[in-house]
């Protein structure tokens, strides 16, 4: 994501589905650049997010994705922390 000479990691959100309609998956954006808001959700340090700081997901910067854009599969957060993602998007799209 974003420029070209970036590594931009994203977390896919969206639910495992074997046969799509789309090739899509809807990701958030993960950053080591904290701005401390509601709308961030802090992650454990992991060793493919790049630096040495921590970082959050971003769920203001959620978007579609289509899956021939994506390089690799840098790893797996753990469920709480997707849970936690997942909680803050409905909480900002005011569905709970």
């Amino acid at each position: 994501m974003g420029m070209r000479a970036k590594f931009r990691p994203l977390m896919v959100v969206s639910r495992e589905d074997p046969q799509p309609e789309r090739a899509l998956s809807v990701c958030v954006p993960c950053t080591t650049t904290i701005k401390g808001g509601s709308y961030e959700v802090a992650l454990p340090r992991v060793k493919w997010m790049p630096g040495s700081e921590a970082g959050v997901a971003n769920v203001l910067g959620i978007e579609a994705v289509e899956h021939h854009r994506f390089e690799r599969r840098a790893g797996r957060f753990d469920a709480a922390v997707l849970a936690a993602v997942r909680e803050r998007i409905a909480w900002m799209l005011e569905l709970s």
